[in-house]
């Protein structure tokens, strides 16, 4: 008798074992972002492990989340379409890859678009604003919780400073394969170069190009401020990235799942911001003391004319892709251009 009991006791925790295992979720979250620099924990990554922490505590382990760094499930554009299709679970994808399938998101990437980070981080949460961009999003496989980001883009000179449109003629710049970068610094006078990142260094060294225009933080934990040490904090561009579950993933989650979903990707948006900005400050420090670095600023109206260059290939890129359509659901936005959508909500927190 006391055998037929144990045995049954076993039987059951065997089925209450295989239970668990089958309810236990594992989703898929890919990025491009290192998990470290010189020993630094790099902020992109450092969130999204905070995004799964939370996800799998507040489902109390139903859903687990393993996070992929370095493009180890795929370059952005693969990870896109992965996640488009339904193969991939989530991934931050930067504004630049997404706007080779939606297009209207490469507004964001704009040169001289937003005046500082904290107008651009109230344009990104702004109620009407996502109610126009989100709405792109869910024919295309796509939805979008919330925001990642590696800071705003600075110039890197090898040989002098710059701070106006004039200094920039003939100035041979690596940038990044994307239409709008590659238009802005033409309509600046530059001369813009395609160099794959890994080889950025020695361009620099040997002189292949005179500048380079990332993140402070990213050029002196690349050491690109060791061949290119004249810094002006430009801030042309931030360097934002949707944090996008799959559709088919996020319509098989429960309302409450998906609201955990809401609160971790803010969570990481949090930390995301909070730490690009100690590292900002650390990393700015260990430039000019390191590596003997000059950083400048703009001035305003060093700023303007710099916006004032660019604005012709502002108003191209807002013509190709066109108005938002004329729905209700859009409010006094219905039927306006995308980017003169954008341009109201900056004024409007810029003031």
């Amino acid at each position: 008798m006391k055998m037929k009991v144990l045995l049954a006791i076993i039987l059951a925790l065997t089925v209450l074992g295989a239970a668990s295992a089958q309810a236990a979720r594992v989703l898929k979250f890919g990025h491009i972002a290192p998990t470290q620099i010189e020993n630094k924990d790099f902020p992109m990554h450092k969130a999204a492990l905070a995004f799964a922490a939370h996800v799998e505590k507040e489902t109390g382990g139903e859903i687990k989340i393993e996070v992929f760094p370095l493009g180890q499930l795929g370059n952005e554009r693969s990870m896109l379409e992965q996640v488009q299709f339904g193969t991939l679970d989530m991934m931050d994808c930067t504004t630049a890859v997404m706007s080779n399938l939606i297009p209207q998101v490469g507004l964001l990437d704009l040169f001289f678009l937003f005046p500082s980070k904290e107008v651009a981080y109230k344009v990104l949460a702004d109620e009407e604003f996502k109610t126009v961009m989100d709405a792109l999003m869910p024919g295309m496989g796509l939805i979008p919780i919330g925001y990642a980001e590696n800071e705003m883009r600075d110039f890197g000179v090898r040989d002098k400073t710059i701070t106006s449109p004039e200094q920039m003629k003939g100035v041979r710049v690596r940038v990044m394969d994307s239409p709008v970068f590659l238009e802005s610094f033409r309509a600046l006078g530059a001369n813009p170069v395609g160099i794959p990142f890994p080889e950025l260094y020695t361009a620099l060294q040997q002189g292949a190009v005179d500048m380079q225009e990332n993140p402070i933080p990213t050029s002196v934990m690349m050491k690109f401020t060791e061949v290119a040490k004249y810094l002006t904090r430009s801030s042309h561009s931030l360097t934002c990235l949707y944090k996008m579950v799959s559709r088919p993933v996020w319509e098989s989650l429960t309302p409450e799942q998906q609201q955990i979903f809401l609160d971790a990707a803010k969570i990481a948006e949090d930390i995301n911001r909070t730490e690009n900005t100690n590292m900002r400050n650390e990393l700015e420090k260990l430039a000019v003391d390191k590596f003997g670095a000059t950083i400048a600023d703009l001035t305003p109206e060093e700023r303007q004319a710099f916006h004032d260059a660019v604005l012709p290939v502002h108003e191209k890129f807002a013509n190709q892709v066109g108005n938002i359509p004329d729905d209700p659901k859009f409010g006094k936005y219905a039927g306006k251009r995308y980017y003169d959508m954008i341009v109201d909500k900056v004024n409007q927190y810029s003031n």
